[in-house]
């Protein structure tokens, strides 16, 4: 699946006037100084601050900062205000006025990208004080809308099969200042061939190269396996300059393996690989359809069967631990901590499969975490994991491990609502082995047709290997011959992510990365199938109206459909 670059925003701070202390002060100066966190340290570090203002209670300010956005991360922000009492750059020489927190995604996701928080004295023993509101707007840079599309083929390239020849692929690499490499596409699998010609391939150019054209650009060749040890057959480099120079003989590139090329005092290469055509256009960006009002729906689904082991029992992948949460809470939090921001609400519905329910002890494959089958909405992260936490009280762990049934499930709602307005990600997260596959398949290649997207998280060291089909990374999933028509699925398991030291915050940060990455382009794509444009937004200065806002609950339509 492709990564999703970082898209530059612009933040645009308005402080105005609230209610002041019964003590009138007049403010002669304002200044904001914007703080950004570190995710593994947790420290607060200035980003910038703007330009000193005089004479106002309501500044409003020009200069504006320009910060990566990376949907998958959850971005916090701090924006301190102070009163300018004298030149000096120390900030402990002025007088502390008030500060916001909040994260980049939650501004993002406000509407119009425009968010109005209240300042408070966060500290100053002061509870409730109010020193007036702050207004934060976002607005995406100009310079990242442009996509490249190129197509490519191979030529004599190194047999890697004993029985047959390769089944080659290709994956692309920007290079990073430190000198490292991030992947940012991945062709599809050509079977069985030396001569592959892959189909055309759409990469934002922002992410071949950040903007800097002569930035070198890294492309691996590989002999695909199906158990994913895949054959290295060579590599390549150029940049994006030479890329858009289109067919022509400076676009031929040798595939060398420098290993090979050691051993092998003849060898001259490992075949070629040729650019067939490159187009370059502008398209609509995530941030454009958030913008104009897509609100994203997040479902959680959680594995209730029998393979987690007794939820009593400190063994259990379900055990309730009093002083850490188990990874099925992590892998929900981390990623629900993030996607909220996209949910005017916070309203998530959250359901459950593979357990005997109360009071009859039939087996569910999608009952609904508080019980209430026509209203299976929790308030926030915290309201599903208490709805989690009683669920494990009442329930009986059983079995199989069916996904088919929430799937389809949430699939019923995202399939009701097509026109662009919102988008369906369900998380299921899982401990074991998938019991219906076939239907399971059936169900995902279904849904790549509606506005969704699937993030399963496996927990616990069983083995994943189905898992790996269903996520469509090297070959598109398909069912009865029919091929999916966008890559919806995102799986891995938690196991990798956990960082050695114990520290869960940089592991759910790093989960929440990967399994978020592609959603802002599944979504994008989506809309682009389906030949939907973002809402035109409203004029600068005039707040979103309520018809411009839909807060309807797709779980609640007028005849909502029985779990």
């Amino acid at each position: 699946m492709d990564k999703l670059d970082s898209m530059a925003a612009v933040c645009d701070f308005d402080p105005i006037a609230g209610s002041v202390p019964a003590t009138k002060v007049e403010i002669t100066v304002s200044l904001v100084v914007l703080y950004t966190q570190g995710v593994e340290t947790k420290q607060w570090r200035e980003f910038g601050r703007t330009e000193v203002i005089d004479n106002t209670l309501n500044p409003d300010f020009v200069r504006k900062y320009i910060l990566d956005y990376f949907f998958e991360e959850k971005q916090n922000l701090r924006f301190d205000v102070y009163d300018i009492d004298s030149k000096s750059p120390d900030l402990a020489k002025h007088d502390f006025l008030g500060q916001v927190f909040c994260t980049l995604g939650e501004i993002v996701g406000s509407p119009a990208s425009r968010l109005e928080k209240p300042l408070g004295m966060h500290g100053s023993g002061i509870p409730g004080k109010k020193c007036g509101t702050i207004i934060l707007s976002v607005e995406e840079l100009g310079n990242c809308r442009e996509v490249a599309t190129m197509q490519f083929c191979a030529h004599k390239l190194d047999r890697k099969d004993f029985f047959g020849k390769s089944d080659p692929f290709l994956v692309f690499y920007r290079s990073n200042e430190d000198g490292t490499f991030t992947i940012c596409h991945k062709t599809e699998v050509v079977k069985n061939t030396l001569n592959p010609v892959w189909q055309a391939i759409a990469i934002p150019v922002r992410a071949l190269c950040n903007g800097d054209f002569d930035r070198t650009i890294k492309a691996e060749v590989y002999d695909w396996d199906r158990d994913g040890s895949h054959d290295f057959i060579g590599e390549f480099t150029t940049s994006y300059r030479d890329l858009s120079r289109g067919q022509s003989q400076f676009n031929v590139y040798e595939v060398v393996n420098a290993k090979k090329k050691i051993k092998k005092k003849r060898y001259i290469n490992s075949g070629t690989v040729t650019m067939l055509s490159f187009a370059v256009e502008s398209e609509h960006t995530f941030l454009d359809y958030i913008k104009g009002g897509t609100q994203i729906h997040f479902t959680v689904a959680i594995d209730f069967t029998a393979s987690n082991g007794n939820p009593s029992q400190s063994t259990s992948l379900h055990y309730m631990n009093p002083y850490q949460m188990n990874a099925y809470a992590m892998a929900l939090k981390a990623v629900g901590e993030i996607i909220q921001d996209y949910d005017s609400d916070k309203m998530f519905p959250a359901l459950g499969f593979g357990a005997k329910l109360p009071p009859d002890g039939h087996v569910s494959h999608e009952f609904p975490l508080n019980g209430n089958i026509e209203n299976p909405y929790c308030n926030g992260m915290e309201g599903i994991l208490e709805a989690y936490h009683q669920s494990l009280k009442t329930v009986q762990l059983y079995g199989p491990t069916n996904f088919s049934p929430v799937v389809n499930h949430v699939a019923k709602y995202a399939a009701a609502v097509q026109d662009g307005s919102q988008y369906f990600v369900l998380l299921i997260i899982t401990d074991g082995v998938i019991s219906d596959m076939a239907q399971t398949k059936e169900a995902i290649v279904n849904a790549a047709k509606i506005p969704m997207s699937i993030i399963i998280v496996g927990v616990g060291h069983a083995e994943f290997d189905a898992m790996v089909e269903l996520d469509g990374d090297d070959i598109r999933i398909s069912s009865r011959g029919k091929l999916a028509e966008r890559d919806i699925v995102q799986f891995v398991p938690f196991r990798d992510y956990m960082d050695r030291t114990g520290n869960h915050v940089l592991s759910m940060a790093r989960l929440a990365k990967d399994v978020l990455a592609e959603i802002p382009e599944q979504l994008i794509l989506y809309m682009k199938n389906r030949g939907i444009k973002p809402c035109p937004l409203p004029p600068p200065n005039e707040e979103p109206g309520p018809e411009d806002q839909d807060h309807t609950h797709p779980y609640l339509s007028p005849t909502p459909t029985p779990i």
